[in-house]
């Protein structure tokens, strides 16, 4: 017997890695012919002599304080697979006659950190700088689990704060379309206070960026394929019938626990109504599209490895040259990310170039005089949940009103938006629970089996032996030797994925004995 974890996204791979480290046989099912989920790459067949490019399906980042989603690649082994920055420096490009703008952390400790770039920020007037300080401090003080921040939008409280139309443009649109995928006025209050709290306002590291410097495919599907010993690739399951059993292509299969860490439409058409009575109500998540605009130029064309665009349909600019098994030699890769795309996700690829390539040539000025060798376009109309007012109401727990069957994925609540860091959180908190259930359940086994041993020999055993055995070790007291799964007898689990890795700007606490959701600044 084992576990069923049901998706093979980030979410499913936390979940099935943590239990497999703490002793536990998973066995993992993915429909797909890979793992990886909403995050993976494949390959295109280019032209005019230059190498096929592996392109990810859309361009992923981290900052430095996705401690969860950093621990899960130390354990797959792809943890020197993302360039972060050494400290927080973002240009900000303008398609214009203003000159480039940037924010950049100083040494200063949170949340001091960036008030000498806002204080300098040429895309705001002093007045408003001031009064965008003001609102950072204000933002602080929330707390984002207040439910009546959940029924007010970000740009509402904006306005309520002093923040014009070029404060939104300029400021806060950079951060909040990008973390949450969607406008200000669109998005949650609360969580944007997270997004803005955990990443601007805490550890001065916490918002450094981090950029995947080989194919998502690799940073995640393949190296867990390699780490996870039952892993089942085009395998459907059908139906979960309960903690203990799934139909998978047609066949009943039987497990002690499950996990199902799909998006939230196939979590609702698969687990028992039992289970999660309220799980028609998911649908209010929805979803909220991106965009990925692909050029190839046949020269070099922008020196950074990415940068913010205001005033533009251009957002943000990456440079995927390398990641993508290009050469200097054959000139730049650029990806265009798009996010709330709904404006773009079904338009014609011709219409979109039609509009990017200039846009592109306004704030990279060199590509004017580069040839475009490909050009294409990557969708994902599901790319997150919509993060609206309302939407953490609908967000439901780990744990369910089934015994043995627990939800995983970035939809649920997690306290974090949308993101790979949220993924992978809601995988351990699932294998948490499933974890505690079968401890649980073995120790009521093993409690009967003593009792029923006694009963017939009509022995009163003394705690931590049976009929004069000594127990296998301390950690076993009270357990009859032979009744302790033989998952259990290594002693207790490992800590789930903990980020032992020094933060270079702060200082090490020195606790090593906590999972990242145990920390205090991780909240």
């Amino acid at each position: 017997m084992s576990v069923a974890v049901v998706g093979g996204g980030l979410a499913g791979i936390a979940a099935a890695v943590a239990l497999q480290e703490s002793g536990i046989d998973v066995e993992l099912y993915e429909a797909r012919p890979r793992l990886g989920g909403a995050t993976h790459s494949f390959q295109r067949a280019s032209s005019g002599g230059c190498p096929d490019l592996t392109v990810d399906n859309g361009q992923h980042v981290m900052l430095r304080a996705f401690t969860a989603y950093r621990g899960l690649l130390d354990r797959l082994g792809t943890g020197d697979g993302i360039t972060i920055q050494d400290r927080f420096d973002l240009r900000i490009l303008t398609p214009d006659a203003r000159p480039d703008s940037k924010l950049r952390r100083t040494r200063l400790p949170g949340p001091l950190h960036l008030l000498p770039a806002l204080a300098t920020y040429s895309l705001l007037d002093p007045a408003e700088r001031l009064r965008a300080a003001s609102a950072s401090l204000a933002l602080g003080k929330l707390d984002p689990a207040d439910p009546e921040l959940d029924a007010v939008s970000l740009g509402e409280w904006l306005d309520r704060h002093g923040q014009n139309d070029r404060a939104r443009r300029y400021l806060w649109e950079l951060f909040v379309t990008a973390a949450l995928n969607c406008g200000v006025d669109e998005a949650s209050l609360g969580l944007s206070a997270m997004v803005i709290q955990k990443a601007l306002l805490g550890r001065a590291d916490a918002a450094d960026i981090g950029v995947p410097a080989i194919p998502l495919g690799e940073l995640h599907g393949r190296a867990a394929e390699k780490a996870l010993r039952g892993v089942h690739l085009k395998t459907k399951v059908e139906q979960v019938v309960s903690g203990t059993r799934l139909v998978v292509d047609g066949f009943p299969v039987d497990a002690e626990a499950v996990i199902v860490a799909v998006p939230h439409p196939a979590a609702a058409a698969l687990v028992p109504p039992q289970a999660c009575p309220d799980r028609e109500r998911w649908a209010g998540l929805a979803s909220s599209p991106i965009v990925d605009v692909h050029v190839l130029y046949d020269r070099p064309v922008f020196d950074r490895p990415f940068a913010a665009v205001v005033d533009s349909p251009v957002q943000w600019v990456f440079d995927r040259t390398r990641a993508a098994g290009l050469g200097q030699t054959h000139g730049q890769y650029i990806s265009s990310v798009v996010s709330a795309a709904g404006q773009w996700i079904d338009a014609p690829v011709a219409d979109i170039r039609e509009v990017f390539l200039p846009a592109l040539a306004e704030v990279m000025p060199r590509t004017r005089r580069a040839e475009v060798a490909e050009f294409f376009v990557t969708r994902e109309r599901h790319a997150t949940f919509r993060q609206a007012p309302g939407s953490a109401a609908l967000r439901p727990s780990a744990g369910t009103g089934v015994p043995g069957l627990f939800l995983a994925g970035a939809w649920t609540a997690t306290g974090w938006p949308d993101t790979m860091e949220g993924a992978v959180r809601s995988g351990l908190t699932a294998a948490a629970l499933c974890r505690r259930h079968l401890e649980d359940r073995e120790n009521r086994e093993n409690r009967e089996n003593l009792e029923n041993l006694e009963k017939a020999s009509g022995s009163d055993s003394r705690p931590g032996t049976l009929d004069g055995w000594r127990l296998a070790g301390p950690e076993q007291q009270g357990r009859p030797i032979g009744m302790t799964h033989p998952s259990r007898l290594a002693g207790p689990a490992p800590e789930l994925f903990r980020d032992s890795r020094p933060h270079p700007a702060a200082p090490d606490t020195g606790n090593r004995n906590q999972a990242p959701w145990q920390k205090g600044n991780d909240r």
